[in-house]
């Protein structure tokens, strides 16, 4: 997937544990998880929720990055 992300970081400097984010922006802790481990792409709303949480701009968090493969097809 190439959606990365940087939240564990985020989420780390505000010391939160990923329950506490969780909570914060209205998401299981197992929510998080996925999240950090880019097994979830999160909806738009919840980018920009966790954004307003960490004090930052949802491109800080997230970045797309196009695979080889989809940029030929298009």
């Amino acid at each position: 997937m190439p959606l990365y992300n940087q939240l564990k970081m985020y989420r780390a400097k505000l010391g939160l544990n990923q329950a506490e984010m969780g909570k914060r922006v209205g998401v299981s802790r197992q929510t998080i998880s996925l999240i950090e481990r880019g097994d979830y792409s999160p909806s738009v709303t919840l980018a920009l929720k966790l954004a307003q949480v960490c004090g930052v701009k949802v491109e800080d968090i997230f970045n797309y990055e196009e695979d080889e493969n989809e940029s030929k097809e298009t």
